[in-house]
């Protein structure tokens, strides 16, 4: 099977990807228009991750073999955003997908598609979507989708985008299986989430067909109102969006304003904004401190443990003992590299056979999350050692 050519993926003017923006706003599309896109070096290495995955699945399930899969595995290789490291997570996607499709296999002979084109017209005007993989199986549908970014843990419960790819997976199977189940799940390796949902089909075409497919259509003609929230971080035009600005209480007397800020009310807003960042950071500060010291209660919002960063116990025994296994030349230009990068060059299972004794993970500092966070809340210790006597 010839592979897709993941970087030149043609876009739909309202994309699944961007659902969550164009629900909820939906002039924002239009009023995007003829800004150009941008490629970030993880968006890339993303794309990477997805055609590294789709070579394990074309020689598991579609006939390539095993001497040509190592021959394109060497060549990719060369790729600049190949590693040891980015090999081990998409393998772990690999071997959840694969472990899926053996309970698919247990129960019926499952109907596989990879990469595959997802038509989303009856639900959105000219737009489609790509499911990295689907499974039909015994009535269910399942859509599984690779998201191989670390930065923020993407939940698959109510997200619009894996909706409308499991809505394009129920429209290219429905006319010949009888679906009745949708089951749409995010597998994100990078920070060890499998996150899935499953909705009845019959509910999921209803929420496709009266609540997607009125604002599709509104977004689709740059008709209705804007809305900033969340869903902003990829808007093209956050900078400049009025209604984010008054959303923020930056408000404007022009009743008949643009969408857009003009460039003097931008010149404005740069006066503001330091001390708008300052006052930010002292309520965040504050709100953080007063639940963490005096077990305050701010509505929807917890204390936890925030990351930390692995360290060296010593550098000087890390740096011999890989002496032992490597030319310190192929290792590093340097005397011992950063544990993340050390890991990109040999792989984590390497480094963890090698030097698990010699790295630690100092406790992370106190950070105040949203209550929808999966870390466990930070508890007060004498009420933990109250907790322990009870219920020994």
């Amino acid at each position: 099977m010839p592979s897709l050519d993941h970087s030149n993926r043609a876009h739909a003017k309202l994309s699944a990807s961007g659902a969550n923006q164009w629900l909820n706003c939906p002039p924002s599309i239009k009023a995007s228009e003829g800004i150009g896109d941008s490629s970030s070096e993880f968006a890339r290495e993303g794309t990477f991750a997805h055609e590294l995955s789709e070579l394990y699945f074309s020689n598991l399930y579609e006939g390539l073999s095993d001497e040509d899969f190592k021959q394109q595995l060497e060549h990719r290789k060369d790729n600049e955003y190949y590693s040891e490291e980015l090999r081990e997570y998409v393998e772990q996607y690999v071997d959840i997908v694969e472990e899926k499709i053996n309970e698919a296999k247990a129960q019926d002979e499952p109907i596989l598609f990879f990469e595959h084109r997802l038509d989303l017209t009856r639900y959105v005007p000219e737009s489609f979507g790509t499911g990295d993989v689907v499974v039909y199986y015994n009535g269910t549908v399942e859509i599984i989708d690779l998201k191989f970014g670390k930065g923020v843990e993407v939940s698959a419960l109510n997200n619009p985008q894996l909706r409308l790819y499991g809505l394009g997976a129920y429209e290219l199977l429905k006319d010949f299986e009888d679906v009745h189940t949708i089951k749409m799940t995010i597998v994100q390796p990078r920070l060890n989430n499998i996150s899935s949902e499953t909705v009845d089909a019959a509910d999921l075409v209803d929420w496709g067909l009266n609540t997607v497919k009125p604002q599709a259509i509104k977004a689709y003609n740059g008709e209705g109102e804007f809305h900033a929230g969340s869903h902003c971080r990829f808007c093209k035009i956050r900078h400049t969006c009025r209604a984010r600005a008054e959303a923020n209480n930056v408000k404007s007397e022009d009743m008949q304003s643009p969408a857009t800020l003009t460039d003097n009310e931008l010149a404005e807003l740069l006066h503001k904004l330091p001390e708008i960042k300052r006052w930010a950071s002292d309520v965040e500060e504050y709100c953080k401190q007063q639940a963490y010291e005096n077990s305050r209660n701010f509505d929807g919002w917890k204390v936890v443990e925030g990351k930390a960063n692995r360290k060296y116990v010593d550098d000087e025994q890390v740096y011999e003992r890989l002496k032992k296994h490597y030319d310190p030349k192929d290792v590093s230009e340097t005397k011992v590299l950063s544990i993340s990068k050390l890991e990109k060059q040999l792989g984590k299972k390497k480094v963890s056979e090698l030097l698990s004794d010699l790295v630690t993970k100092p406790q992370g500092k106190p950070a105040l999350v949203t209550e929808d966070d999966k870390r466990q809340p930070i508890v007060d210790s004498a009420e933990q050692d109250f907790d322990e006597f009870i219920n020994k």
